[in-house]
């Protein structure tokens, strides 16, 4: 699929979406851990022997004196045992202060997103599973790049309140692409050609995980499902979604559809693109309430339950371009026609009616649809096409 016939789910679309590029990052196999606090376990005499003091009980031995203890000594005994319960005591203070800046009206407090192994909850109730999924590639073109890393969540959604219950099943691996990386691609993702030399993605992994999954998601799935369909066929038999185009961000009050501004929006940073932090940051948020109450995931899935529409403005009149364009229809040159996409049949019967009046004049007329249900949409794959008369 051209980037041109990418759509969404609502309304109207503004424009073509490229995979939203990514700024450069230090090249790491992997990003360094935490560091926290460790407190011992077991009694003070457990700990490591720091002065070589006898046993309180020991006789005395003729001719030597007891060994005495500095202040010097002791106080780095206790500074020792105590480090634990400082750092603690440091990370608690953070902690507070956090929560003070959080309560003052000039501030917003970013806490690091600590990714979710299990959202617990799962008593038995209607579940789907979902798929996260995202990949880096060595470029745009799914027909002549490659995939270099794929990393997947399965996560049960509880149907009723659409928040995710349960353990979360990962997959992630990186796949060497036979090619040299190119730069660019490596300033985006962080990943060279040493990290992938050798690597291959687990097909029958992949496979099993995906037969089981009800809903894959993708933040820009236009991007993501032409790849890994390409490289997995498995991909082509389930349903999708895309939570970059199919949800209205900004009618939600977002300032952009990236990502890394929706959890900035609710409070997250992280070590962005790396294909597994990027899927643990978007289920996050798809977790999230949306301004109706419900949660990313939920209005995902009802969407993915519509037929989407592409329709086209067939001898639509040169002086009606202005209004087309004002509408949101985008022109495509090699089939010389005007195009929009509507995601629902209401809507489409909407826009059938403004073409009718605004565009064709009530003149006799007959446009182009081009179906797209979730097993088609985002793929390379043509929808069912049929024709419309207004």
């Amino acid at each position: 699929m051209n980037k041109s016939d990418q759509m969404s789910f609502f309304g109207f679309e503004p424009g073509g979406v490229d995979k939203p590029k990514k700024p450069g990052r230090p090249r790491l196999a992997q990003a360094p851990s935490r560091p926290r606090a460790v407190v011992p376990t077991g009694p003070v005499t457990d700990a490591p022997a720091l002065l070589d003091l006898p046993p309180a009980d020991a006789p005395a031995v003729a001719g030597h004196d007891t060994p005495t203890v500095s202040p010097a000594s002791v106080q780095g005994v206790q500074a020792a045992l105590q480090a634990p319960t400082q750092a603690l005591s440091v990370m608690s203070d953070h902690e507070a202060m956090a929560q003070a800046l959080a309560q003052h009206p000039d501030f917003r407090v970013l806490r690091r997103l600590v990714p979710c192994a299990d959202y617990g909850g799962l008593h038995g109730q209607a579940t789907q599973r979902v798929i996260v999924l995202d990949t880096e590639t060595t470029g745009l073109d799914s027909k002549g790049e490659k995939i270099i890393e794929l990393a997947m969540l399965s996560v049960l959604m509880d149907v009723a309140t659409g928040l995710p219950v349960g353990p979360v099943t990962v997959y992630e691996s990186f796949e060497d692409p036979g090619k040299p990386i190119p730069p660019a691609i490596q300033d985006i993702t962080g990943i060279d050609d040493t990290m992938v030399k050798g690597w291959r993605i687990d097909d029958a992994a992949v496979g099993a995980m995906v037969e089981q999954a009800d809903l894959i998601v993708a933040h820009n799935a236009g991007f993501d499902r032409p790849f890994v369909e390409a490289r997995f066929p498995v991909f082509a038999r389930k349903a999708w979604a895309c939570s970059f185009l199919g949800i209205d961000w900004k009618k939600e009050g977002s300032g952009s559809a990236k990502l890394e501004f929706l959890a900035a929006e609710r409070g997250w940073f992280y070590d962005a693109h790396r294909a597994q932090v990027d899927c643990h940051a978007l289920l996050l948020v798809l977790a999230s309430p949306l301004g109706d109450g419900l949660t990313g995931l939920s209005r995902l899935l009802a969407g993915a339950r519509q037929t989407r529409y592409k329709l086209r403005a067939t001898g639509a009149p040169f002086e009606a371009k202005d209004k087309l364009k004002a509408r949101g229809y985008r022109w495509d040159g090699e089939g010389r026609v005007w195009w929009c996409s509507v995601g629902s049949d209401a809507l489409l019967d909407a826009e059938c009616d403004w073409l009718r009046d605004e565009v064709y004049g009530r003149r006799s007329a007959r446009v182009m649809l081009e179906a797209l249900d979730s097993l088609v949409q985002f793929s390379s794959r043509p929808g069912l096409q049929t024709e419309r008369q207004l």
